[in-house]
């Protein structure tokens, strides 16, 4: 079944947009490598000062143990308030509503 995870957390407007394309590209390649990992949806608001993005996962053991691992590296970067969800998906009205799963 497939699953998903929800990160957010703040991030210095300045760092956001181009620069976080820019920025962060190795990260993006390393995360298409993770066990189970299916996609992700990079996210951010400049308004807000918050970043993250929507993951998902072929299980609910993969998106766990690719938080843990994702939180340390988070932390090494300086960012200590991050949270995360992690959600199963309903097929059928997900399937009317066009998303993908």
């Amino acid at each position: 079944m497939t699953v998903v995870l929800q990160v957010d957390f703040s991030m210095p407007a300045e760092m956001l947009g181009e620069n976080l394309s820019k920025s962060a590209q190795p990260l993006a390649e390393s995360i298409t490598r993770e066990p189970g990992f299916i996609s992700k949806v990079w996210t951010e608001n400049q308004q807000t000062n918050e970043a993250g993005g929507i993951y998902f996962f072929t299980d609910r053991a993969s998106a766990e143990k690719y938080w843990e691992m994702h939180q340390a590296r988070l932390s090494g970067f300086g960012v200590n308030n991050a949270r995360a969800r992690i959600f199963d998906i309903n097929v059928p009205l997900t399937q009317i509503t066009k998303g993908q799963c």
